[in-house]
């Protein structure tokens, strides 16, 4: 960077884009930054130099900086009336506030996207405007299904309502960009159509979709979109109960995470092969590729992964009959979770631990570490817990029934019901349940549960209590931020020369634009529906990149969670002696 002020800004922002170009963007952000040092007259390559450094600083994760560098964008574009550029600038914006959570200033400003493309009858801009839409609604009900904990198809209406909103986004930019011509964008398309589906609980629906991207995605020879078919396919035929194909997938993923060197997808391959090895009941070859997942786990200082793969690996050993080798698993698993702090997983290993060491006749009167009332915070719902939806008057009425045979010195007798054998009936039969249009209520009757359909109904928003005159600062300070985005004062945007900062804040002083109503009715809509994520304090869920991220083998825990008796180890008393 020697002499770098002597280049002009326009120089200076070229050799930035083209640092950026070439994968550097850390050097390209020293570039630009050095440019709007320099300074220019020039407001279009100002703004150019804008965007591209908000660009630079998405890809870093930065996103503060990207968020603040497409203001001054939009900022700028508004000042120049650059339709299109305010356009691009609102749709930066909207991706960049996607990634930061914020989904509902997001959607404002995608939809401010949308619109001016239309206006200006710009098909292209069009088309990303969809994709993006369609990506904060998917992104939003992703999360929000994460928070409620369920699994695929069985989400609460306003999580739906969310990816249903998504799928007509994405089904918009289909058509679009079909008729543009653009194969590539359609492959996007088909795969997120895919991934929403899938959540959706349309597994069928999945499945075609994702066959479409893996054609599209060898039609441009593109490994790493076909690799995420591949893994997509597996877990699509996995809720199908279709474990056989699935396990033909995960091989492939397998495969071509090999061919991409990327072993922390190599890794997510071998979780979900052995995962599905256990659902058939291949007990041997899932300990083979658990053990594989663990060494991947271990050489990328992956501990969430080194826990999940000691318990899938206690499970192997435990359905093997192997138990001095499941006890030692299920304490390194323990171990890990308290680490990592993964409440849920610890509460799991305390339980198989106390079942193991009562199969292989060691003491077992030591209490658990975790109460009563730890397990019932620990399953409540909406508590943020890594293996949740479970019921926690069942984990608690277990606990204390596994207390009471310790204390009794009485052990379980008899083969019980194979867990595995309620899995696969489960997955075969829940279909419907898992497609249903409408949440499933519970009933109890005669000491059986049965479910009915319910219509859901319209969303109210939620009654808090709120310090009324708290909640109106709040939103005239965000609303005179709007005034101050839609008004601010060239002076404020650096780069600018002095002379054209003066000339502009005289326009600006003139005309100034004055936000409409729609954008109030919207922070009113969206800050009284988010209150309560606002304020949510619970725990990050444990998550490592050597687990997938869809992960379906959380279907078991809470299964098991669910069912204490089946999760315990049985054994047959004449086989074994103490």
């Amino acid at each position: 960077m020697n002499g770098v002020m002597d280049l002009s800004c326009m120089e200076l922002a070229l050799q930035g884009e083209q640092f950026c170009k070439n994968g550097d963007c850390r050097s390209g952000v020293e570039y630009f930054e050095a440019a709007i040092k320099v300074g220019t007259e020039d407001l279009k390559t100002l703004s150019a130099v804008y965007s591209q450094l908000g660009n630079a600083y998405f890809y870093l994760q930065e996103y503060e900086k990207a968020l603040e560098f497409h203001r001054h964008d939009l900022t700028l574009a508004r000042t120049l009336g650059d339709r299109l550029g305010e356009a691009k600038a609102s749709g930066n914006l909207g991706n960049t506030l996607k990634v930061l959570g914020k989904f509902d200033e997001a959607i404002f400003c995608c939809t401010r996207h949308l619109d001016t493309s239309r206006e200006l009858k710009d098909k292209i801009g069009e088309a990303r405007a969809l994709y993006n839409l369609g990506n904060v609604y998917h992104a939003k009900g992703k999360h929000l299904g994460r928070s409620r904990h369920r699994d695929p198809g069985n989400f609460p209406f306003e999580v739906q309502q969310a990816l249903e909103r998504a799928v007509e986004f994405y089904e918009a930019n289909l058509i679009l960009v079909n008729e543009l011509g653009d194969r590539a964008a359609e492959g996007r398309a088909y795969g997120n159509l895919g991934n929403t589906h899938y959540l959706l609980g349309n597994f069928d629906k999945a499945v075609q979709y994702h066959e479409e991207r893996l054609l599209i995605a060898r039609e441009f020879q593109d490994k790493a979109a076909e690799r995420r078919a591949f893994s997509n396919l597996g877990n699509a035929h996995v809720f199908l109960g279709e474990f056989e194909i699935a396990v033909e997938y995960y091989k492939k993923t397998k495969e071509l995470a090999q061919e991409l060197n990327d072993k922390a997808i190599e890794a997510q391959a071998c979780y979900s092969l052995g995962n599905t090895c256990t659902l058939l009941k291949r007990y041997n070859l899932a300990v083979d590729y658990h053990l594989e997942h663990l060494n991947f786990a271990k050489t990328l200082k992956d501990r969430v992964g080194e826990g999940r793969a000691y318990w899938s690996l206690g499970n192997a050993y435990t359905a093997l009959g192997q138990h001095s080798e499941a006890l030692t698993y299920a304490e390194k698993h323990l171990f890990v979770s308290k680490e990592v702090g993964d409440r849920t997983g610890e509460l799991t290993a305390e339980m198989n631990i106390v079942d193991l060491k009562a199969v292989l006749g060691l003491d077992t009167r030591k209490e658990s570490s975790l109460s009563a009332d730890d397990v019932q915070k620990l399953f409540s719902p909406g508590n943020g817990a890594n293996y949740v939806g479970t019921d926690s008057s069942d984990v608690t009425v277990g606990l204390i029934e596994q207390q009471q045979r310790n204390n009794s010195g009485v052990k379980k007798e008899g083969p019980g019901e194979d867990f595995f054998d309620l899995l696969y009936k489960s997955q075969s039969s829940r279909l419907n349940d898992q497609r249903c249009e409408f949440p499933m209520r519970i009933n109890m009757v005669g000491g059986k549960k049965y479910t009915t359909s319910v219509a859901p109904k319209k969303p109210v928003a939620p009654t808090v209590s709120v310090n009324a005159d708290s909640f109106m600062d709040m939103v005239v300070k965000m609303q005179g931020d709007r005034m101050d985005e839609q008004r601010s004062a060239p002076p404020e945007l650096p780069g600018l020369a002095p002379q054209v900062k003066e000339r502009l804040l005289q326009n600006q002083n003139e005309k100034r634009e004055i936000p409409d109503d729609k954008f109030l009715d919207m922070l009113m809509r969206s800050q009284s529906t988010r209150i309560n994520d606002q304020r949510c304090d619970f725990p990050p869920v444990p998550r490592g990149p050597t687990v997938p991220d869809e992960d379906f083998f959380n279907l078991i825990v809470r299964l098991q969670s669910k069912r204490i008796d089946a999760q315990r180890v049985s054994f047959d008393a004449r086989k074994h002696s103490f």
